[in-house]
């Protein structure tokens, strides 16, 4: 969670106890060390009003405080969302408490006793007896902001089935509960395995780290979160790219077999022996250097742009080894 998500939770937190808060109650409350909750205190008095009584900080009631506004309806669905969630989740989130926080402060004029309960649940949130895990919310942080970002995530994970932690690069498609023979499911992050077509559904609780790589992704239009009885259909993405190639023979596609997705479709051989095929692979680096591995028994035709893309990288290769056109060695 970065420092501006911090301070505008402990802002929420002030706002919503007028009285004060000692310092280590707030130290408690955002899952941070005494002395870190000083730092923020300092920081948030450059753009809010606080008043402070020895180990007691508060907020200055006239202190104004911009909010999304909702109509009581949409807060009412919101705030029974968030009991369904608290009831639901293992581990104290305090992302939980901010979020309800900032609905009732957004009620606190209009609606104030919905505003009023909005608060006490929240309160509750924070002083329950869930589980603290730190590392769980840090990897949920991790997993939304690959979610948000579009870029792949590097995972360890715990097998389910062999028990084994296990590392993957992952393209997460959506977070939310799963539904699986009925039963409610945990948190859970859904997504494609890199490499493969394989979509998997990971619950965040095992997976123990998330590093998030500098390589985008695209989440398939026909994808749809709660679509997942549709998760056999062709995926259609812009991190998979339709291939035309013409090739030498056809065992040459063996170099491709872990880059196939989906489709594969092998025309007959041409008059001279060659073979027009066309398959989706993912567009990364493994897809290019599997093509200057079968050198000249394969030929790139469609799509234009990426033979055009090929073309420009083998050039820059053959560059640095001062070769052009027919040149030997």
């Amino acid at each position: 969670m970065g420092k501006s998500e911090r301070l505008m939770q402990l802002e929420l937190l002030l706002l919503s106890h007028p009285e004060g808060m000692r310092r280590a109650e707030i130290a408690r409350r955002l899952g941070v060390h005494r002395s870190t909750v000083g730092r923020y205190v300092d920081e948030l008095k450059k753009k809010v009003d606080l008043w402070e009584d020895e180990y007691v900080v508060g907020i200055s009631n006239d202190e104004p405080m911009n909010m999304m506004k909702l109509s009581v309806y949409e807060s009412l669905a919101f705030h029974l969302s968030a009991e369904l969630l608290a009831n639901h989740t293992e581990y104290h989130n305090p992302h939980m408490s901010s979020a309800l926080r900032k609905l009732a402060e957004n009620l606190r004029r209009n609606a104030p006793s919905m505003s009023a309960s909005i608060d006490s649940m929240a309160e509750a949130i924070e002083t329950g007896s869930k589980l603290q895990n730190p590392d769980y919310i840090k990897v949920l942080e991790t997993m939304t902001d690959s979610w948000v970002s579009g870029k792949i995530v590097r995972i360890k994970h715990l097998n389910e089935k062999t028990g084994k932690e296990e590392e993957t690069e992952f393209a997460p498609y959506f977070i939310g509960f799963y539904d699986q023979n009925g039963a409610r499911r945990p948190i859970s992050v859904t997504g494609r395995l890199r490499h493969t077509a394989a979509i998997q559904t990971i619950d965040i609780r095992k997976i123990h780290s998330a590093e998030i790589l500098d390589e985008t992704y695209t989440i398939p239009d026909n994808l749809k979160p709660f679509g997942k009885n549709e998760f056999n259909s062709p995926i259609e993405s812009e991190d998979l790219i339709p291939l035309k190639l013409r090739i030498r023979e056809r065992s040459v596609l063996n170099v491709f077999h872990n880059l196939y997705v989906n489709r594969l479709k092998v025309h007959d051989p041409e008059s001279d022996g060659w073979i027009i095929c066309d398959i989706e692979a993912e567009n990364s680096i493994e897809l290019f250097l599997k093509l200057v591995q079968c050198g000249p028994s394969v030929e790139i035709l469609e799509p234009s742009s990426y033979r055009q893309k090929f073309i420009r990288e083998i050039q820059k290769i053959a560059s640095v080894y001062h070769l052009s056109g027919t040149s030997s060695v």
